[in-house]
């Protein structure tokens, strides 16, 4: 049922180079991985060359999730986290003058996203005249690529505002580039997506599971809409018209949020009903490119303290997103976890021993020594400053918020990824959980509330936290109509999607990005500019226009 990644396409003629598309040979609903290079430039004019190219753009979203770079834009520089000890991009959480036209991570994203749309755009340009191919395949194939090319304008325009607005393949490198408006990019996006709605498949699951459905196009139709409307494209019914949108994801096709919050990012339970679109990894190092290694990102250096080793359960520890006080204290405020379950199944508040022995303690000054068993508690993160009696009671070491540092900090249990080869694999093979129903209940709500419709938007918050609720504690989690402001969703949304690529973009379009960062992220705070609401242009990019800056000029401020 799974589309998984698989053919290598080498096209400069139609100037594109596809890596990891896909292989349909066999059952229709599974598809078989090969390895094809120098592929022809007629070949994408075949009925399989079509499915192999629109395989292949989609095959550029793995750049954005689950990767380095797409966790680079989204989790710096917030206010919920900062940068932990290790690892060469801090810049991008501190904002200093290193975060250049000539970033890397830049570079990757612009370079991979244009690749991605010149796909798309060779396959709406030859759609049209490829036969063999039944009537509504080829109008679905189509639909997909236009929800390909909106999805990456989409970020991109949230990213740099102004780009090139490419609608036709690229058949050779040209210098005729300019940058287009954000209001035309919009204008394109909403295009793109109304047309492409209704030759998606209308269920829940894509026959081959990870195809853009329906359900996908509507969902992300509506984060557009609610995203432009705080922009500089902005109408009076952006948020009305992404009503109906998140409104029929969540009536139309059987979605529904797992009893257990622990459950929608379970290892294995990808696919769960929450989900309504993700990107597809696998286990095989032929086709999963540079996998989704957001699993080594957000863990604390556990691997050297007593009692412990580095393992495949625990994870490879690359200490490089930290939460900041705010997240901890406020977001996921200690007096509220006692009805709330999402603190103790977002964070990990405990590690058992791996490597039995007795040890000197490290940061936990309550004792001197501990020793463990296999299997023991070696470190226990109770979330709040437990008395000194009361650690030294503890058979092991208790770290508690105030001795966090870059080093050790809660880590989060999301993206974990236990299933890796070995403790040094850092290809993961998960799937990434790009859209989810808990984010549709509340990107709706919050339209709601833009709109008036306060009762309409308190009831869609307390769904998801009803769900949230530990056993008995549903009516407690529940909110009152005055406590329903968008302080309390900006909140509610990161106790919910925290880690899931959403946090940088939700600060933007909500033009709170500055003054968040400045009041709870200290080391992002010195430095951050009112610039800093777009990324640079790629200097490469540039060089290659003809007239250079005259012609592409880059963001003001780098």
């Amino acid at each position: 049922m799974k589309l998984s990644n698989s053919i290598l396409v080498k096209s400069a003629k139609i100037g594109l180079v596809a890596m990891g598309i896909f292989s349909s040979q066999g059952c229709s609903d599974v598809l078989e991985e090969t390895v094809i290079s120098a592929v022809p430039n007629d070949y994408i004019n075949s009925p399989k060359g079509l499915d192999d190219a629109v395989a292949s753009a989609y095959s550029s979203m793995r750049t954005w999730y689950g990767t380095e770079a797409g966790n680079n834009f989204t989790i710096f520089g917030t206010d919920t986290y900062t940068n932990g000890a290790d690892g060469s991009w801090k810049f991008m959480n501190t904002y200093t003058n290193d975060f250049d036209t000539r970033n890397g991570n830049v570079v990757q994203i612009w370079d991979e996203f244009y690749r991605g749309i010149n796909t798309s755009n060779a396959i709406l340009d030859r759609a049209k005249d490829i036969t063999g191919v039944a009537e509504l395949t080829k109008k679905q194939r189509i639909a997909e690529a236009k929800f390909i090319r909106a999805h990456h304008y989409f970020l991109l325009t949230q990213l740099f505002g102004g780009v090139d607005l490419r609608l036709t393949e690229t058949l050779a490198p040209t210098k005729d580039v300019k940058r287009s408006t954000v209001p035309a990019q919009y204008t394109q996006i909403i295009k793109d997506l109304t047309e492409a709605i209704p030759d998606l498949e209308a269920k829940a699951r894509s026959t081959q599971y990870g195809r853009a459905t329906k359900a996908a196009a509507e969902n992300l139709l509506g984060k557009v809409y609610i995203t432009k409307a705080t922009s500089e494209a902005k109408a009076p019914d952006d948020y009305s018209k992404a009503i109906p949108l998140f409104e029929s994801v969540i009536k139309n096709y059987g979605f529904t949020l797992m009893n257990d919050f622990a459950d929608v990012h379970r290892v294995g339970n990808e696919t769960n009903m929450e989900v309504i679109w993700s990107v597809q990894y696998t286990r095989d190092p032929l086709t999963n490119g540079g996998g989704n290694n957001a699993h080594v990102f957000f863990l604390m250096e556990y691997d050297v303290q007593p009692g412990m080793l580095r393992d495949t359960e625990n994870g490879r520890p690359f200490k490089r997103y930290r939460p900041t006080p705010y997240t901890y204290n406020v977001v996921f405020a200690p007096e509220n976890r006692v009805n709330d379950s999402r603190y103790k199944k977002t964070f990990i508040d405990s590690y058992q021993s791996n490597n039995p022995g007795a040890f000197n303690t490290t940061f936990d000054n309550s004792k001197p020594r501990v020793t463990f068993a296999r299997g023991d508690t070696t470190m226990f993160l109770p979330g709040y400053d437990m008395p000194v009696a009361e650690r030294a009671a503890k058979k092991y070491q208790v770290l508690v918020p105030s001795r966090y540092d870059e080093r050790f900090f809660p880590a989060l249990r999301k993206q974990m990824d236990p299933l890796r080869v070995d403790r040094t694999q850092f290809e993961g093979g998960r799937d990434y959980l790009a859209m989810r129903l808990a984010d549709t209940y509340l990107l709706l709500a919050e339209a709601q509330l833009k709109t008036g419709a306060n009762d309409a938007a308190l009831e869609n918050i307390n769904k998801v936290r009803v769900r949230a609720a530990w056993p008995g504690k549903q009516e407690q989690m529940k909110i009152n109509a005055g406590d329903l402001t968008m302080d309390f969703i900006m909140e509610e949304r990161e106790r919910e999607l925290i880690g899931e690529q959403m946090r940088w973009l939700d600060l933007k379009r909500w033009g709170v990005l500055l003054e968040r960062v400045k009041k709870h992220n200290p080391q992002a705070a010195p430095n951050i500019k009112d610039f800093h609401v777009l990324r640079p242009i790629p200097q490469i990019q540039i060089d290659r226009a003809e007239g250079t800056a005259s012609s592409f000029p880059q963001n003001p401020g780098y």
